[in-house]
């Protein structure tokens, strides 16, 4: 098969299935791993897909969300790493805002056993993480659960976080640019991260430099209101002098 032919029929299956990845791809066709990501860098420069983190999306997928077993297993060595460098932020025997995301949930299953915190969060799959830790004080936000996130999202969700101030929020993002800020698939739950971090002193971003360039349909912050983005290696020069230019140190690890 030549290369115009597979790429045409890896775009086909893009547009089936909402995502193709790097792996699939080059077992379905019989060539190497780097071939399909020269023919993925092709159809990104022709305006066809989008590159995401071991893969594409159709151009135009903006509100693609990935479900949460998908993110798990996404980049997990570096979001380790993030959650790892995280744990310098918490604050001694204060307290904290959890987010929705996979790295955050990487937070939560490696905090010390031996630590006092006041624990806020609307994700369930952290609260579940946290419920039997004893030395946790641990508020769990309602709402209206989004089923792909495990998320409390709407009114609920959104007047808990106004009754609070915590010391810092461990924020997650399904995108960021330096120019368009944080972005989300979802209005609602763009709401509430809007939210929790108007409920926080201090916000620190988790996010695997694979969302690095990503935009998504729904806004819910600037780099001005970030004071710290952890983030892993792979960040581009450039995104991480922008996104300093903004005001925001970042720690890559």
């Amino acid at each position: 098969m030549y290369a115009p032919e597979r790429q045409q029929e890896i775009l086909r299956l893009a547009r089936e299935a909402g995502r193709v990845d790097v792996l699939s791809l080059a077992d379905r066709f019989q060539v190497t791993a780097e071939t399909v990501r020269r023919d993925l860098k092709a159809l990104d420069r022709a305006g066809l897909v989008r590159r995401v983190h071991g893969g594409a999306i159709p151009a135009g997928r903006l509100d693609f969300e990935p479900d949460l077993t998908e993110r798990e297993a996404t980049a997990a060595d570096e979001k380790d790493r993030i959650a790892a460098a995280a744990l310098a932020e918490l604050p001694d025997g204060g307290s904290i805002v959890l987010d929705a995301g996979s790295t955050v949930a990487r937070l939560a299953a490696q905090i010390p056993v031996d630590i006092a915190l006041t624990v806020v969060t609307h994700a369930l799959p952290v609260a579940a993480r946290l419920a039997d830790h004893t030395g946790i004080d641990l508020h769990l936000v309602g709402g209206r659960v989004r089923h792909r996130t495990r998320a409390a999202v709407d009114a609920w969700a959104l007047r808990a976080y106004a009754e609070i101030r915590a010391d810092v929020l461990f924020l997650a993002t399904n995108g960021f640019t330096a120019e368009g800020g944080l972005t989300t698939p979802d209005l609602a739950e763009a709401a509430v991260k809007r939210a929790a971090m108007a409920a926080a002193r201090r916000v620190v971003l988790l996010a695997d430099s694979a969302k690095a360039g990503q935009e998504h349909f729904a806004c819910f912050g600037s780099f001005a209101d970030v004071d710290l983005l952890i983030t892993d290696a792979g960040l581009d020069p450039a995104d991480k002098a922008a996104i300093e230019a903004a005001g925001t140190e970042v720690v890559l690890v």
